[in-house]
């Protein structure tokens, strides 16, 4: 089943429960679809690795905002972020433990044979492909920096 069609059911179940954070974010999910396929150059159909794309950018996009509302101590707007965060994250693959990232992470430089902080683009290119979707990549990359360090 596409995540449009699960994004509907799930918006179905929400508004009978009267569930207000999950209902704001399978909306913004379903907005955030329907841009997508309309958008200039877009197909009808998304495929799932666009869809997994589509899921983490809105993750993404959220903890900046839970970030910014963090420091400006504004709680109220910060939890719902982390609301929606938690609504959002439901559609998406389980995420890499901290360790098994950096396990990850030690194999593609090992792979790749980089050795120093000048070879982080390199490297950063190769994770990003290979762990797209079951990572974030801003935790790729400050693994990626820690392990080049040494």
């Amino acid at each position: 089943m596409s995540l449009e069609k699960t994004i509907n059911e799930q918006l179905k179940v929400a508004m009978l429960a009267k569930d207000e954070a999950g209902l704001r974010s399978l909306r913004a999910i379903k907005a955030a679809i329907l841009i997508a396929k309309t958008s200039e150059g877009a197909s009808e159909v998304m495929s799932s690795e666009e869809e997994m794309k589509l899921l983490q950018k809105l993750v993404k996009q959220r903890r900046d905002s839970l970030e910014i509302f963090t420091t400006q101590n504004r709680p109220d707007l910060a939890k719902k972020e982390r609301e929606e965060i938690a609504v959002i994250e439901k559609f998406l693959p389980g995420q890499l433990s901290a360790d098994a990232l950096r396990d990850a992470v030690a194999q593609i430089i090992l792979e790749i044979g980089a050795s120093s902080p000048a070879d982080m683009g390199r490297t950063m290119g190769v994770a990003s492909k290979k762990l797209s979707g079951i990572a974030d990549g801003k935790a790729i990359s400050e693994v990626v920096k820690s392990l080049l360090a040494k």
